[in-house]
């Protein structure tokens, strides 16, 4: 099958070419007639499928006719790195059109965005927190709205994101095509696609299968021999560009620096970050100016680098299907790779079912040389939060009046609450 098959829009078709793009995958195949066709869809697909390209194809297709500079179509994703992503996609593939897209969503600017819808857009990617600040406001229009897409559904679902969701679908027209698309179905999001969608086509395609191309291996170590044996597998191994995944944001940050601190370059990427620093992150990460980059599975939403020659599970991911994902982004371009997973006795399920995903056991190695036998400390020194110091209180002169008592409180105690509007997270 080829994408002159689908009869796009001569301009769709000529970014296609200018796009690089030869052969439609699986999940293009059996999107694109679909939405062209102005039905809703259901799609159950994985990253890495091109599933990006099985709406955004028949998006351009639809909106290169007709006015110009009101929002048409609206992209909702969970993170910001996958909204620049989508919007990347857009760009690529629209690069023949008059049209414009733009992303929404937090840790950067409020009135930068209203400056741009201001000036008017035909697609907008967004992030549901800043989504809904901007309709709070009435800074973004969507009464022109043809087209909504919900993507990766059922990562929002986890990030806590379905309420939003469920307040942006009262903000849009109710006469529209929408389209949702989800790794995995949890009862949720079908509940969800079921309010949602109007007589769905459903289209799926295949478990993404591991990459031939990445070997795996298990390095059985106590919890608090981790970041020893990290140290010790980055020094003995001849490693080009590291990712490492963490289970949270806070060991994610305490990891990086510990990596810093014996001499790696290295960065993390974490819902704590500025849009600014992740960015940075992600550049350097790119270019080779950090050798690691450790993050969360989250906050690594999104993120495509081809030259990752080692992906470590420093914490063992909480599905297979999560594992899979983080280990795709190593062994591509028929390039070897290699997935190193710390697993500790608690992880013997979770080993099971990867084994169960793989179709074989996984090697389990020792790190020669390695002190095994180091006993654990009495308390977490490593990853433990830093006690809060109580606050000090200064007793009141007994004798006082109304103003002295006043300006003999402690300093800190006559605080204005400013009202901030915005949410901090990883997917504003």
């Amino acid at each position: 099958m080829t994408f002159q098959e689908f009869k796009l829009h001569p301009d769709v078709a000529a970014g296609i070419t200018a796009a690089g793009y030869v052969t439609p995958t699986p999940i293009q195949a059996q999107a694109i007639p679909a939405v062209m066709a102005g039905r809703d869809v259901m799609g159950l697909a994985q990253t890495g499928t091109g599933k990006t390209a099985a709406f955004a194809l028949p998006i351009l297709h639809r909106l290169q006719p007709g006015g110009r500079g009101r929002v048409r179509a609206l992209v909702v994703a969970p993170t910001r790195e996958l909204a620049e992503q989508i919007n990347d996609s857009f760009i690529a593939l629209g690069q023949k059109m008059r049209l414009t897209s733009t992303t929404i969503y937090g840790g950067v600017g409020l009135n930068p965005q209203v400056a741009t819808l201001r000036r008017g857009v035909d697609i907008v990617v967004a992030c549901p927190g800043r989504l809904l600040d901007h309709i709070g406001q009435g800074t973004i229009d969507l009464s022109k709205l043809e087209v909504l897409v919900l993507d990766e559904a059922d990562q929002m679902f986890d990030m806590g994101f379905l309420p939003d969701i469920r307040r942006i679908l009262k903000a849009v027209p109710k006469t529209r095509q929408t389209l949702l698309f989800s790794a995995t179905m949890p009862e949720a999001i079908r509940g969800l696609a079921g309010e949602t969608l109007t007589n769905p086509v459903t289209v799926q395609v295949d478990r993404v299968a591991p990459a031939v191309t990445v070997s795996h291996a298990l390095y059985p170590v106590e919890q608090h021999l981790k970041t020893a044996l990290l140290l010790g597998l980055l020094k003995h191994t001849d490693t080009e560009s590291v990712l490492v995944f963490t289970r949270t944001k806070h060991r994610a940050k305490r990891l990086d620096e510990q990596l810093q601190k014996a001499g790696y370059r290295a960065a993390s990427l974490q819902g704590n970050l500025s849009q600014n620093r992740r960015q940075a992150a992600l550049d350097g990460f790119r270019d080779g100016s950090f050798q690691i980059l450790v993050a969360t599975d989250i906050a690594a939403r999104g993120i495509d680098v081809s030259q990752i020659s080692h992906v470590i599970n420093y914490d063992i991911p909480d599905t297979a299907e999560a594992y899979i994902h983080r280990i795709g982004r190593t062994g591509r371009a028929a390039r070897s790779g290699d997935a190193f997973t710390l697993v500790t006795g608690e992880d013997t399920a979770m080993v099971r079912a990867i084994e169960k995903v793989l179709g074989k056991p996984v090697e389990r190695r020792r790190l020669e040389g390695f002190d095994y036998t180091v006993p654990a400390p009495r308390k977490d020194s490593e990853f433990a939060r830093p006690p809060r110091q109580p606050a000090v209180r200064r007793p009141k002169p007994a004798a006082a009046t109304a103003p002295e008592a006043e300006s003999a409180k402690p300093a800190g105690t006559r605080r204005r609450f400013k009202r901030n509007g915005a949410r901090s997270g990883n997917a504003r």
